[in-house]
């Protein structure tokens, strides 16, 4: 508590000042000559959607819908080819890259060219697919139910089960006919993460479509986990979901207007509050690597969205200590595994090669349990982010993210990538 109030007491005297620690390099990036390059204008690069976002930076773009086998209609978005660099059309390897929880695909684009993780695998030769979760602001959509209507709360029966067990394999499948490749390699952050290793125990035909697996900061196992407000949350998960079924919960911190009144009024720079929006993501050590100068452009693309049952699975797995599929209860259980506890995910089955990403200064994804599954996976290294004060966040958000980990994932993309002939 005295650490926060401390972090509090110094983010506020900067803000006091009128800027943010890194609002120089906005200043810089805004007065070079190839402006194009950066975030020329922070509130509308927070206001545009994130095709005109990405074509604002002179990308190409595109959009894909896939259709799940459960009915949900999800949306990829599509950077075919580089802008500066191996910008020919052409076949090339194709990357999928997923989001964590409540988050999209907006979070591999924000920090702008030069340092988002799409832009730099789009530079570096790579058809880059940012997929999009089923519930979240671009997967929001179904057949035959709509996530907006009361009669159809069905539709948010869903946890991060289903992210990898439907939503991850329709996508690939959907990929490889499209680009006419054999396999692809895969990126997750977080819950992306989570979502792999489901879908590679679940559906273990799927290791044989992929090139390799990197994971950043993957949220599987909380044997170490510090983090309080999961501590707190996760005995109360049964009384939770009873709770969130009876007031009719389905859909957790969905975009919306207040949200974004509250991120361009109080969280940017100048705002006396924006120490509250920075405690979220920051904290004493990393708040040099932090430009919050960008936090609204952050923040008017996150939260997008996620059921209930997603934060209630990861409840579960903090509560019984195990990496399992959904507990319904002792009684769904029963009918619908036929068992009284839900089977765990079987991570000898993800036998695809492996490199998962950890920083030391991570709460959500502790670092001894990324190394933790680092050891049972059968094919897994595990690699420290070099900067000790390296959090969760700064996967999608630190200004040192391309040095601190896109550059060494490209390094063991390429490695995976000698044995194979991509067409």
């Amino acid at each position: 508590m005295f650490r926060v109030v401390l972090v509090g007491v110094t983010l506020f005297a900067g803000v006091l000042a009128g800027r943010s620690p890194h609002a120089n390099l906005v200043d810089q990036f805004q007065n070079s000559p190839d402006s194009s390059r950066f975030s020329s204008d922070v509130f509308e690069d927070a206001r545009l959607d994130i095709e005109s976002l990405i074509r604002k930076y002179q990308y190409p773009f595109e959009a894909h819908n896939v259709v799940t086998s459960d009915g949900y209609i999800l949306t990829a978005h599509r950077i075919p080819h580089g802008r500066d660099r191996n910008n020919q059309p052409g076949p090339r390897p194709a990357v999928l890259v997923l989001h964590g929880l409540l988050s999209s695909s907006a979070d591999f684009v924000t920090l702008g060219p030069g340092n988002a993780l799409s832009y730099f695998l789009a530079e570096e030769g790579y058809d880059v697919w940012l997929l999009n979760a089923r519930g979240n602001t671009f997967s929001r959509n179904h057949t035959i139910m709509d996530p907006d209507r009361r009669g159809d709360a069905e539709f948010w029966m869903y946890s991060w089960d289903e992210i990898g067990s439907l939503d991850l394999p329709a996508y690939i499948d959907y990929i490889l006919e499209t680009t006419g490749q054999e396999k692809v390699h895969y990126i997750g952050h977080s819950q992306g993460g989570t979502s792999f290793l489901v879908m590679s125990a679940s559906r273990p035909e799927y290791n044989e479509k992929i090139i390799s697996f990197l994971g950043l900061a993957p949220a599987a196992y909380f044997h170490n986990n510090e983090n309080t407000f999961f501590l707190v949350m996760s005995p109360y998960e049964r009384v939770l979901d009873a709770l969130a079924s009876q007031l009719g919960i389905g859909e957790v911190l969905g975009q919306s207007d207040i949200l974004s009144f509250i991120t361009f009024n109080f969280c940017r720079d100048g705002a006396l509050t924006q120490p509250l929006c920075l405690l979220l993501f920051v904290n004493d050590q990393n708040a040099d690597y932090f430009n919050s100068t960008m936090l609204p452009v952050f923040l008017g693309h996150a939260p997008a969205g996620a059921a209930f049952r997603q934060v209630l699975h990861y409840a579960q797995s903090i509560k019984f200590g195990t990496f399992s599929r959904y507990n319904f209860g002792t009684l769904q259980n029963l009918y619908i595994y036929g068992r009284v506890t839900p089977p765990p995910y079987d991570m000898s089955r993800v036998t695809v090669r492996t490199n998962l990403h950890y920083g030391l200064n991570d709460v959500e994804a502790h670092w001894r349990d990324i190394l933790f599954l680092s050891e049972i996976l059968p094919n897994a290294r595990a690699i420290q982010a070099p900067r000790p004060s390296f959090t969760h966040y700064d996967f999608i958000w630190g200004i040192d993210a391309k040095e601190q980990v896109y550059e060494t994932a490209i390094e063991m993309m390429r490695e995976a990538e000698r044995p194979l002939i991509i067409k």
